[in-house]
């Protein structure tokens, strides 16, 4: 089986072209292609599938092997691939888990229009946002001196989201210009690099709490990201779009698990 490494600003995945539905991997094989020691390692793996009306479905699956919710930076970065296949061109129109993408394509940037955001919701102190995953937000001083594992896992698992299966966690510090963003990934079970669902609902809170304004320059520790949108926190968010690189990494055949 042919597979392809990609990542967006650090957040790295397995992609493998499906169109043919030949794909059949359960969830102990997915992970075990992602484990960073003795598989490929991604963050997580997703497949390019055909999708009657759309240019492709985009399917995908966390680093532990279970089918997550959508990925900002998967999507930007299956968007690449579906160009690098020629499938697409400059613009493209897809499916995902939360419903209908589309994306704008250049050669050092995937633009992805991301899922409308009714509401930010206030959660004892933090913020809340469903940008398409479930992500809570924490505004910090100095987002470096944070145990974005042992602090992140705890809210995760935690009482208060266990009912919806646990949310992502990310913790935000305001610069001169922008957000530094470092995020919690369920279904990693760790910090990611870059988490495009995470930064995008980092933006809409700040808008929201902060009153900062589109675009948001956002630094992560895999690299730099924007985010644009039109809206407000009283009448909800449109337009939203999560803009930065996708790139190919390297490519290879998995001849046994």
């Amino acid at each position: 089986m042919k597979f392809y490494k990609y990542q967006g600003t650090g957040n790295d995945f397995v992609v493998i072209d499906d169109r043919e539905g030949t794909f059949q991997l359960g969830q102990a094989e997915i992970a075990h292609l992602c484990h960073r020691r003795f598989g490929i390692g991604a963050d997580g793996l997703m497949l390019l599938q055909n999708a009657e009306g759309y240019d492709f479905r985009m399917v995908y699956y966390n680093s532990d092997g279970t089918e997550g919710s959508m990925c900002g930076n998967g999507g930007r970065c299956l968007v690449r691939f579906a160009a690098d296949l020629n499938i697409v061109q400059n613009f493209t129109t897809f499916i995902a888990i939360d419903g209908e993408h589309h994306a704008h394509i250049a050669p050092d940037k995937i633009s992805l229009h991301m899922k409308n955001v009714a509401k930010i919701d206030a959660i004892e102190g933090d913020y809340f946002a469903q940008t398409g995953s479930p992500h809570l937000v924490r505004f910090t001083s100095s987002v470096k001196d944070e145990n974005v594992q042992q602090v992140g896992a705890a809210i995760r698992y935690s009482d208060t989201f266990k009912p919806q299966g646990g949310t992502n966690v990310n913790f935000v510090e305001i610069l001169e210009k922008g957000l530094f963003v470092r995020t919690y990934e369920r279904g990693v079970e760790d910090e990611t690099y870059s988490c495009g669902t995470g930064v995008t609902a980092a933006a809409l809170v700040a808008n929201s709490v902060k009153g900062l304004s589109s675009p948001i320059s956002i630094q992560t520790l895999g690299g730099n990201l924007s985010i644009e949108f039109k809206g407000d926190a009283q009448n909800g968010y449109h337009d939203i779009f999560l803009i930065g690189p996708a790139v190919c990494v390297f490519k290879g055949e998995i001849t046994s698990l």
